[in-house]
């Protein structure tokens, strides 16, 4: 699978919490995902754009914050912006919004662009596990400079969807149920295009040392302590059985890149 597409997920996800289930929370949000290949030579000049570009929102009162990442690992000339999760009728209004800048991107950013992709994700709160309270191992932005992030590509058919969510809920619930001390986010791609992975999990990390270090208790060993050896190895099985291909790769938060809306 190429690595044209980067759902980055903890930005949004945060604002859930593991006591936020899908009852109490809207029942669509989504994130918007930019995510931008450059020529090393371009690389100077297309920062310097976005800069000019995030400028020229600020003049205009944009309100919504775009989160920017640069690619660490896989294509490290890729640089990807989120939007926090929002429902989808907020999109009318911020491309309104975002419409007076549009010469100042296509001038300043596209000229140095190799490529571009974009597609939405949908929040998935039920199937991620989360710091039950801003109070607790909340790791926020400003703590989370790295993200591990996992592409899943399904095999086609129902059947492949339903068993990753099925699988996906029961290892959120195990580990809620065990307090497992390992935080991840789960979203769901929509209108990615044919390359895009189906699911992505994010893992934030607060440094390379972080990032390297294995849980105290692996995955599934967290889940045979729940489940019980037969069931987890079961578990997983059917899980692997449903995937056509995974991948990972690492991202690094930019504040300078990022744009944060008045009041954020």
């Amino acid at each position: 699978m190429k690595h044209t597409l980067l759902w980055l997920a903890w930005a949004a996800a945060i604002t859930w919490t593991t006591g936020t289930r899908a009852a109490d929370a809207p029942p669509t949000l989504v994130m918007r995902d930019f995510t931008d290949i450059v020529s090393p030579p371009d690389q100077n000049a297309y920062e310097a754009g976005i800069k000019s570009y995030n400028q020229c929102l600020a003049q205009h009162g944009f309100k919504y914050t775009w989160t920017a990442w640069v690619h660490e690992t896989g294509d490290t000339y890729a640089y990807s912006y989120t939007t926090d999760p929002l429902p989808w009728s907020e999109y009318d209004a911020m491309q309104a919004a975002a419409k007076a800048c549009d010469s100042t991107s296509r001038s300043s950013i596209n000229p140095r662009l190799k490529s571009e992709t974009s597609a939405f994700m949908e929040v998935h709160p039920e199937l991620s596990h989360l710091p039950k309270s801003p109070g607790s191992n909340q790791p926020l932005i400003d703590m989370t400079h790295f993200i591990e992030v996992i592409y899943f590509k399904l095999k086609p058919g129902h059947q492949a969807h339903e068993t990753f969510v099925s699988v996906a809920k029961k290892i959120a619930d195990a580990a809620e149920k065990s307090k497992w001390p390992n935080y991840y986010a789960i979203n769901e791609i929509r209108d990615g295009g044919s390359d895009a992975p189906d699911f992505i999990v994010v893992i934030p990390s607060a440094s390379w040392a972080e990032l390297g270090k294995e849980p105290a208790t692996p995955l599934w060993t967290m889940m045979e302590s729940v489940y019980g050896k037969a069931d987890a190895a079961a578990t997983r099985k059917s899980f692997n059985d449903a995937l056509q291909d995974e991948s990972a790769h690492i991202d690094s938060y930019s504040a300078e890149l990022s744009y944060k809306a008045t009041g954020k």
